[in-house]
């Protein structure tokens, strides 16, 4: 069974918070590549992934290592992360 987790994803360039369901098991650049489909969905098309969009804890700005899981980085439900 695959666990998620609820996360709040803002992202600047449309200066709007999407919340999505991401499994705790998979590693960053896993996530993030089934974030930014889901925003750009989401956003109808308004959000365009770069190669080099990441993720970021929203308050601190620092980028998630890409390496390790969101178990790992401690990410639970209600976390606020960005799309940059």
């Amino acid at each position: 069974m695959m666990h998620k987790v609820l996360v709040n994803i803002f992202v600047p360039v449309l200066n709007q918070s999407y919340d999505i369901f991401i499994p705790i098991q998979l590693r960053i650049f896993e996530v993030t590549e089934l974030i930014k489909k889901a925003i750009f969905d989401l956003s109808e098309g308004r959000f365009i992934p770069m190669r080099d969009t990441v993720i970021a804890f929203r308050a601190s700005g620092k980028i998630l290592n890409v390496n390790h899981t969101v178990f790992e980085l401690g990410i639970g439900n209600a976390a606020k992360l960005m799309l940059i």
